[in-house]
């Protein structure tokens, strides 16, 4: 079972990579960011930009955040144009995310989710521990082919 103190420290980890890999793509021009790449979702640019979007689809189940811009895997790559307003947003969510994980309750975690999935457009339902496991898995995964874009 996962703890609260599990989600602080992902939480925060996730904070500090996600600072990394911007950073890191701070050095490049708009076009290189923007370049497809051959990666999943094509570009530096795309690939961050559904990261934010697969944490605020998230957050907003785990904990009533707004949803995100656009409703869907594809729209998420461009969900967020300007590389300044991604930037802002990302920090803006690691934060939400940290809070989060700050007042999260051990009891939180037990039982279910329930959510209609529109990638699978059906009715999904899985335990909230695997979940939240899920969302840091999701963002470590997506970085790293940023990773290997960069």
């Amino acid at each position: 079972m996962i703890t609260p103190e599990y989600v602080q420290m992902m939480a925060t980890y996730n904070r500090w990579q996600n600072t990394s890999v911007y950073n890191a793509a701070d050095t490049l021009t708009d076009d290189a960011r923007r370049e497809n790449r051959g990666a999943f979702f094509g570009s530096i640019h795309a690939t961050l930009s559904h990261i934010l979007w697969g944490d605020q689809l998230w957050m907003q189940r785990f904990a009533a955040t707004p949803e995100p811009a656009v409703p869907s895997i594809p729209e998420s790559v461009g969900m967020v144009e300007s590389w300044e307003a991604l930037k802002r947003q990302r920090v803006d969510f690691d934060a939400a995310i940290v809070e989060w994980g700050a007042r999260v309750e051990a009891d939180w975690f037990e039982g279910d989710l329930s959510w209609f999935s529109g990638a699978m457009n059906r009715d999904v339902t899985k335990p909230k521990a695997m979940l939240v496991t899920h969302m840091f898995n999701h963002q470590t995964h997506h970085r790293g082919q940023v990773h290997a874009m960069l």
